[in-house]
């Protein structure tokens, strides 16, 4: 069975910084590219960060481009989204997922394969 556990969610004050863990379990990690993705209340879900197979490829949404950083580590098979300089804008539920695919499909939310529960980030103005 596949699990996909997201943690490091909080309340920070804007400017400040969050650290997201993904932390994957059922299936081998090193196989699939990883995506992080959020949902504010009243919006669609949106593509935040991906990252390849081994971590060599990043690819970032606008908005999150020179403030968060992905990166994984495949002994441990967790991903993590480091966000700095946060803004009230990027209050939201952020979702980790894994895609067997890596390439133009990151962007795509119905592209992956597997999804994690959600952790909450609020960003307080």
């Amino acid at each position: 069975q596949v699990q996909l556990v997201e943690s490091g969610g909080g309340l920070v004050q804007a400017g400040g910084s969050l650290r997201l863990s993904c932390a994957a379990s059922g299936l081998t990690f090193s196989n699939y590219a990883m995506g992080w993705f959020r949902q504010a209340p009243g919006k669609e879900r949106e593509f935040v960060a991906g990252i390849s197979w081994s971590g060599g490829s990043t690819y970032y949404a606008d908005s999150a481009k020179g403030r968060f950083t992905t990166s994984r580590d495949n002994v441990n098979n967790t991903v993590y989204l480091q966000m700095n300089s946060l803004k009230p804008e990027d209050t939201a539920v952020y979702y980790c997922a894994a895609d067997h695919r890596w390439g133009w499909t990151v962007v795509v939310g119905t592209s992956y394969d597997y999804w994690g529960q959600g952790t909450q980030v609020t960003v307080s103005s």
